[in-house]
């Protein structure tokens, strides 16, 4: 088995950052770094919780487990053991979770979810299904929308208690919110959803979307006139081959006109790209290019790595299975732009970044505090004559960086002078900015204003002047988020989810517990049914009339 450099240890202070209980009063324990190692998963046959070890086998990494009922289990963890390992270098320590779980007292994971807890990270992006009703039929979506079940659409006045419950978090209330589905734009008050949802105080509100009714122009008008920011826009590839072979249906000229209306109403676009090894992995470069050809509307590509729903054969799982790893490969390989072994980090690098900026404003703020291993990615800064795309590890130092933030963070005094603290984190970061490697015309006094312009989602709508315009910099985020399946489950992963799911039911539900594992997606569409909702309002009227 080859070896790897042993888990680099970054000293006291940062083990200061590691909380020892969460706001519930439950144990946290440090990420266990290294392999191989244990875990605990669920049987993808019976759910029943096992003891899963990840281990390296040819430079990969597989999780084994086995249950005394339904037997053993290998899956496919990431295709680059080194990439694996080098992930887990770039983590902070965890937060503490919510002072107001829903279900305080938790001891068993995922069976008590809704937050408990046990759950160490606090939502940064909540989800809102407004429909399991489509108006697409996919193989590969993980919500099985339009599978023949009671059709699930709760009312505006549920929907308001589900975005509430997401804002009541404390310390960090939700400020970024999804709306999903099935098709959410099929609900038949989406407009007034959205309305809703900004009225409640999000900052930043998106919509999941295959983009069919965006591609009218009256409606995309409309959405963004309620308060809408963001498509997530469903994009397999580029060309009608792919949408056929994924979605079942020619599509390109529906997702181009989405992607015009958006640039024409004043929409942002994040491509959502689902990648199956062997299906449309050979597309990835075609979409970063076409995402860089088109930055004055798209900020952004989310890949996702197929997740497969239900019982799924093994051969099946090994010839499809795609990790963030190859993801990582495919980005260097087909376009040139970036290492997938130098310039990809985890979204949980950002802590000591989040931490800071809640330091300075005297708030808490959302901090990305999820497992290593459930998203990565780079951002590119787009020369805006030359359309060179230089990755911002290039430039700047983030292994020097990132320490001292989080050393500023740790040891400054709260109560001192607010702009005295941000001073020192400017120069915290201009320290290991290095001009010199930078794209052409990219200042640091450049690269802040760019800096707030990502970080500031109020800042960034703004009507900025000409020469503020100028000012920020032309930048593509090209990131990957892997959702687990029941055959790589890691239940690390599940306490520290930040992507979470309003339930009309008053839980929130960690992604990875409602459409995979416990699936606690099948048991909310079930109680919370049209038909369900019918019937129990019948049977009060009923006991009343009595």
């Amino acid at each position: 088995m080859k070896s790897h450099p042993a888990p680099v240890d970054l000293g006291p202070t940062f083990r200061m950052s590691q909380p020892t209980f969460s706001y519930g009063g439950a144990a946290i324990n440090s990420l266990e770094k290294g392999l191989p190692k244990q875990v605990q998963s669920l049987c993808p046959q019976c759910g029943r919780i096992v003891s899963a070890t990840q281990f390296e086998q040819d430079e990969r990494v597989f999780m084994r487990k086995d249950c005394p009922q339904c037997g053993g289990c290998n899956d496919l963890i990431s295709s680059n053991a080194a990439f694996f390992l080098k992930m887990e270098q770039w983590t902070f320590g965890d937060n503490r979770g919510l002072v107001n779980p829903n279900v305080p007292g938790a001891s068993k994971c995922p069976e008590q979810c809704g937050l408990c807890s046990l759950h160490t990270s606090h939502t940064g992006m909540g989800l809102v299904d407004l429909t399991n009703r489509c108006n697409l039929v996919c193989p590969v979506c993980f919500a099985n929308a339009n599978a023949k079940r009671p059709l699930y659409e709760p009312g505006l006045d549920q929907v308001r208690r589900m975005l509430q419950s997401l804002r009541d978090e404390r310390p960090t209330p939700c400020r970024t919110i999804q709306f999903s589905g099935g098709e959410p734009t099929t609900y038949p008050t989406f407009h007034d959803a959205v309305r809703l949802a900004r009225h409640l105080g999000f900052t930043h509100i998106q919509v999941a979307t295959n983009g069919l009714l965006f591609a009218e122009l009256a409606f995309a008008r409309r959405a963004r006139d309620a308060g809408l920011h963001m498509l997530y826009l469903q994009f397999d590839g580029v060309g009608d081959e792919i949408y056929r072979r994924i979605r079942g249906r020619a599509l390109w000229a529906k997702k181009l006109q989405a992607i015009e209306n958006a640039r024409l109403v004043g929409l942002d676009v994040v491509l959502v790209p689902t990648i199956a090894r062997g299906v449309n992995d050979c597309e990835v470069g075609n979409i970063v290019r076409f995402a860089l050809a088109n930055l004055d509307v798209v900020t952004g590509i989310s890949f996702q790595p197929i997740t497969f729903s239900g019982r799924v054969a093994s051969k099946r799982r090994q010839a499809m299975r795609y990790t963030i790893a190859d993801l990582a490969m495919d980005v260097e390989q087909q376009t040139k732009l970036a290492c997938a072994d130098e310039d990809w980090l985890p979204l949980a690098c950002t802590a000591p970044i989040s931490r800071l900026i809640s330091t300075i404003c005297g708030e808490e703020m959302p901090c990305y505090t999820c497992h290593p291993q459930c998203s990565a990615g780079t951002y590119l800064f787009v020369n805006p004559s030359t359309k060179q795309a230089v990755p911002v590890t290039r430039f700047l130092d983030f292994s020097g960086m990132l320490p001292d933030l989080e050393l500023l963070c740790r040891t400054t005094n709260k109560t001192s002078f607010r702009l005295y603290r941000r001073v020192q984190a400017w120069n915290a970061i201009r320290k290991h900015f290095r001009e010199q490697d930078a794209p052409a015309g990219l200042t640091f006094a450049r690269f802040l204003q760019t800096l707030q312009r990502m970080t500031d989602k109020e800042y960034a709508r703004q009507e900025l002047s000409g020469e503020q315009v100028r000012e920020s910099y032309p930048t593509l985020m090209v990131a990957g988020m892997h959702f687990m399946d029941s055959y790589n489950y890691d239940l690390d992963r599940v306490r520290r989810c930040i992507v979470h799911y309003a339930a009309p039911n008053g839980l929130i539900y960690p992604f990875c517990t409602y459409n995979s594992g416990p699936t606690y997606r099948k048991q909310i569409e079930s109680e919370y049914s049209v038909r369900q909702l019918t019937q129990t309002i019948a049977s009060l009227k009923g006991d009343a009339s009595t």
